[in-house]
């Protein structure tokens, strides 16, 4: 019996293998699939005749898969497991008694002898002696050192505020997400115990978004903890026990329309010409996603009537187009000079009737409005006069913006005209403009310069991080205010922020071409010397649990148009690598100042887009949701397009880990120090398995002077300390939903340092929500 159901089971996997292995075969793909479905359908054949050359052909198999495997991708378990796994099981069960029993033989003695099991066992003991090896190296791992010598004895950190307080999203204007607090050491961060807790009772609905997210870094001025939850409360926390102290509602309302409902923080400001203990000195700005901004006393959370309409400014004067739900603003705005200077997310791939990306300058105690740079109309920056409208659809700023106030910039990361995928029709402006650092005068708004990182973007490569401010000492010690800026794409590009030439050389490289008809490529684009961007993908490169869902993938590889980075999009759909989370997103980097370092986590998940002609898209639905995930209309272009991760039949990623890693950086010379696996798949299956295979995340980091870095944002729900001079792990907890935040920093009047990180959940990467706010310490 066990002959007969063994022999069933190698039929269904050979006809599997070899039906899909002769498909792969006329794709150009390898012809392994083929070969190893012909060998199980000839073992099954021979144990259904009771032939002991069953085992000799199933060696043959294990011994090709063997070196075809070694072949393909060396000693990484990861990416042998799946090759080899099946045909190993089975190996081992063909070598029981129950199979090599009826394949033997009775000797002319009369004695009887099962199949001799040497012929297979000897390579099966080999493949399981290799996957044993494999298990001890990891191929993907850079080791190495950054320098822990202080470069800059007295760091230009940005701003006036104090060591243990957090004033701004990266601590300070200059965004560098950098304390200089060192009560928590690399001797000492393990011992880190949860101090307090605080739920905002804000939870993600069943009527939100799928887009739902929590990404929120709190404030911490004075005594108290300021920050807003995804449907745009605004809450005070004493600092010390993480007691409420006031919570106010924005009454945002809820919009299926909406693309994102999140809140990335608030801003502060203190106004100088108030005497103290008046209302209203000291002010939280709220960004809503309903596009207000309301100012509020940071006292008590009432609204300051005296800013704009009664506390409110509406961010939809001045569009052409409003359609509800499609412009919000999820980002804090910077407060300087006066001013509070803001912009905002528009819909990616809804229509091509959408607001303007317009930065916008107001005055920061009456809200009138005091300059607006366009960059679809980039040279007039005066108030728009009454009756002018932005430009539709220009490139918008979704992200954070820094600034230097010594050099009276402002310095804002850009993204993309919509739709993200169709670059036909668009102005000289936009091309210039799109995906994009700019540097804006505070105090005109007019351009000082740009330095584009992507021509004629067709992936949404936007510019998504807050750009990093520090004064960078040359090798030839030369002191040079510089910008560093992450992108999507894996390049750091590090400008000098006077002029946004580099400081680190970048260079032009040929690009694909092959548009569709209507719109057109760039036949190069610019690539830092300093990259994390990945080598490009290959079949060998595609990934699975088992041969089956590998096979799948290696299928869709070859079927999908890619010819590598900036691949343009197609109607047969292509791949896109990096995707579109982007190496680095909007949680930026985290550089030190004084050691002249920077920390990061660099993400690689490829994602497809296909364009699908505007008749074929259906009608809309009632009941569709926001996403940037599955089809995206882009109503009124010739093209929507459907898009997502490059997933597998089991909807795992197609291609192999790791997903992701931390990395460091040393500023000074451009070099990678090293780049180590990061997170384990323990929320990412239905077994909390703590493999650490590098999984995929979105946050950032924020690195202390106590030589410790700290970082959620995996999709497994922990928060972590790493060694910033190498990388290792330090120390970590367990989060009660997903860390898709950054952290921060700060002490309390009794000197004690805390870490506080938000877990809420992230709806773009799955993982689980909450409303939670957790404070750390040292006993």
């Amino acid at each position: 019996m066990a002959i007969v159901i063994t022999s069933i089971l190698f039929i269904i996997f050979g006809l599997a293998l070899g039906a899909g292995g002769l498909w792969l075969v006329t794709l150009g793909g390898s012809v392994f699939y083929l070969f190893a479905g012909l060998m199980f359908l000839l073992t099954a054949g021979l144990l259904l005749m009771r032939k002991a050359v069953a085992l000799w052909v199933y060696a043959v198999l294990v011994v090709v898969a063997l070196a075809w495997a070694i072949w393909e991708v060396g000693f990484d378990w990861w990416q042998l497991g799946p090759r080899g796994g099946l045909i190993i099981l089975f190996g081992i069960w063909l070598l029981t008694p129950w199979i090599r029993r009826p394949l033997g033989f009775r000797s002319p003695t009369g004695t009887y002898y099962g199949a001799n099991p040497w012929p297979l066992a000897i390579p099966v003991i080999a493949a399981i002696i290799v996957a044993l090896y494999s298990m001890t190296t990891d191929p993907h791992d850079l080791a190495g050192d950054l320098p822990i010598q202080t470069v800059a004895t007295t760091p230009a950190f940005g701003g006036n505020v104090p060591d243990g307080e957090w004033h701004q999203y990266g601590r300070t204007p200059y965004g560098q997400r950098y304390s200089p607090l060192d009560q928590i050491t690399v001797q000492n961060v393990s011992s880190l115990k949860e101090a307090w807790r605080y739920q905002t009772g804000d939870v993600k609905r069943p009527d939100d978004v799928g887009e739902t997210t929590y990404q929120v870094t709190p404030l911490k001025v004075g005594d108290t903890l300021y920050l807003c939850t995804p449907h745009n409360w605004a809450i005070a926390l004493d600092a010390r026990n993480g007691q409420q102290k006031w919570k106010y509602d924005a009454n945002s309302g809820m919009n299926p329309d909406r693309q994102h409902q999140t809140c990335r923080g608030v801003t502060y400001y203190s106004d100088e010409a108030i005497p103290a203990g008046q209302p209203c000195k000291e002010r939280v700005y709220l960004p809503t996603s309903d596009a207000r901004l309301i100012a509020l006393d940071a006292t008590n959370g009432q609204i300051c009537t005296g800013f704009a309409e009664q506390g409110v400014l509406h961010l939809q004067t001045g569009m052409q187009y409003n359609p509800a739900g499609y412009y919000y603003s999820t980002s804090p705005p910077v407060a300087v000079a006066g001013k509070i200077i803001i912009g905002g997310a528009v819909n990616d791939n809804y229509s091509t009737k959408e607001q303007s990306g317009v930065i916008r300058a107001y005055d920061i105690n009456s809200g009138a409005l005091i300059w607006n740079w366009d960059s679809g109309n980039p040279d007039q920056t005066t108030p728009l006069p009454e009756g002018q409208h932005y430009t539709t659809n220009s490139p918008n700023s979704w992200s954070v913006f820094s600034v230097d106030d010594q050099l009276g910039m402002v310095y804002i990361p850009l993204g993309n005209q919509v739709p993200d995928q169709l670059g036909m029709n668009r102005s000289a402006d936009v091309e210039k403009f799109s995906s994009s650092v700019v540097a804006l005068d505070i105090n005109t708004g007019q351009l000082r310069w740009v330095q584009q990182f992507v021509h004629h973007d067709l992936w949404d490569m936007d510019v998504p991080a807050q750009p990093v401010l520090l004064d960078l000492t040359k090798q030839d010690g030369s002191v040079v205010p510089a910008l560093v800026a992450p992108t999507k794409q894996g390049d750091i590009y590090v400008l000098d922020r006077r002029t946004g030439q580099p400081i680190i050389p970048f260079k032009e490289i040929p690009a694909p071409d092959g548009a569709i008809p209507e719109d057109h490529t760039a036949p190069t684009q610019p690539i830092s010397d300093l990259t994390f961007s990945p080598e490009p993908l290959q079949e060998k490169d595609m990934w699975g649990v088992s041969l089956f869902d590998q096979l799948a993938c290696r299928i869709d590889f070859h079927r999908l148009k890619y010819e590598g980075r900036y691949t343009p999009p197609s109607l047969q759909g292509t791949i896109v690598y990096p995707g579109n989370f982007g190496t680095f997103n909007w949680g930026s980097v985290a550089v030190d100042p004084e050691r002249q370092v920077m920390f990061g986590m660099p993400t690689y998940l490829a994602f497809t887009s296909r364009l699908v002609p505007a008749a074929d898209i259906p009608p809309r639905g009632q009941d569709e949701k926001g996403s940037e995930q599955g089809l995206n209309r882009d109503d009124g272009a010739p093209y929507g397009v459907f898009m997502g991760p490059f997933l597998g039949p089991l909807q795992i990623p197609c291609q192999a880990p790791p997903w992701g890693y931390v990395a460091g950086v040393d500023l000074r010379t451009g070099r990678i120090a090293y780049m180590h696996k990061n997170g384990t798949v323990h929320d990412m299956t239905p077994l909390p398995l703590p493999f650490k295979v590098g999984v995929p995340g979105i946050g950032g980091p924020m690195v202390t002077k106590g030589g410790v870095a700290f970082l959620g944002a995996a999709v497994d729900n922990y928060l972590r300390a790493y060694d910033v001079t190498n990388g290792r792990q330090l120390w970590e907890a367990r989060l009660p939903a997903g860390g898709q935040a950054t952290p921060m920093t700060y002490t309390t009047d009794d000197n004690k340092q805390y870490i506080v990180m938000v877990a809420g959940g992230h709806g773009s990467v799955g993982t689980k929500p909450g409303d939670y706010v957790i404070a750390y310490t040292l006993p």
